[in-house]
């Protein structure tokens, strides 16, 4: 069972919660010359907590909408898979709500009703994401909360918790970060095409075709890249030099998925854009380090 529950939490996406932690902090340490790692950890534990409820969310109410069958492409789901029944995989789901409220208490202490504010909604759309009234996935709104939310607001957020305090060049890199993130999902959702379009999982993918989405990822990629050149104004004047190499893996999937229809070989194009991500955190810190 503890394996089932593993393959539920999806380890392989676990790079979209710690990337905006580690930036966020790693900004704070660029802009202040500090980093709590008290609080950094208890960023992380939170963050890995709500991605990892969301997973099994997304697992169970996939099943129940018939977007997840054993005919997918992707990884295995545990639910459509008969590993673990809907009702084991909702209560690791909350389970995981339950201890990112846990973990947050130190945030809450330390930086008050702010945390509250960005906390709950991540909390309920780590189950809006699939599930509820309007279902972010199944509207074509999932490119644009991730952007958001495993963005703009997790870095945003991270550094906030570290410094008490709001800056620019965090929304920036969250928006880089998000960028980044979302195509992971894009790809996730063209190489899902068809049988998303027979759930009737209205994704950005099912209602525009793969020509634009394909379009949209390299807008994501190039928007990303041209935002590095605001190093140069919080004290990272490297980064956009340091950024070359994460774009080109970037080009290099972009490139693969346009020349290829969809499948389970784009299994290795996401790896490609998870590893683009991470190479985004790592250059970003030895831009700041320099």
């Amino acid at each position: 069972m503890l394996q089932s529950y593993t393959v539920a939490a999806r380890p392989k996406t676990l790079p979209a919660a710690i990337v905006p932690v580690w930036v966020g902090c790693v900004l704070a340490w660029k802009l202040t010359g500090d980093i709590d790692w008290f609080l950094g950890l208890f960023t992380l534990l939170g963050a890995l907590c709500i991605q990892i409820a969301t997973n099994f969310f997304n697992d169970a109410i996939d099943h129940e909408k018939g977007a997840d069958t054993q005919a997918r492409m992707g990884p295995q789901r545990v639910t459509a898979g008969g590993l673990l029944s809907r009702r084991a995989v909702y209560a690791g789901a909350f389970f995981f709500v339950l201890l990112a409220c846990l973990v947050s208490l130190p945030l809450v202490y330390s930086r008050g009703w702010v945390i509250v504010v960005i906390g709950l909604p991540s909390l309920y759309l780590s189950y809006g994401y699939t599930g509820g009234l309007a279902p972010l996935a199944y509207l074509g709104l999932g490119e644009l909360f991730v952007i958001l939310f495993f963005g703009v607001v997790a870095v945003g957020g991270t550094f906030f918790v570290q410094t008490g305090d709001w800056s620019w060049p965090a929304g920036v890199l969250g928006m880089q970060v998000g960028l980044l993130s979302a195509v992971l999902i894009a790809i996730n959702n063209l190489r899902d095409l068809e049988e998303d379009r027979r759930s009737g999982k209205r994704t950005l993918a099912v209602r525009f075709g793969p020509g634009v989405l394909q379009r949209i990822i390299s807008g994501f990629v190039l928007l990303a890249m041209s935002l590095s050149l605001c190093g140069y104004s919080y004290g990272a004047g490297w980064f956009f030099l340091l950024s070359v190499p994460w774009f080109v893996v970037g080009v290099i999937c972009i490139r693969r998925v346009k020349a290829s229809p969809p499948g389970p070989h784009y299994n290795r194009f996401l790896a490609g854009a998870a590893l683009q991500l991470v190479l985004f955190a790592v250059l970003f810190t030895v831009a700041a380090a320099i």
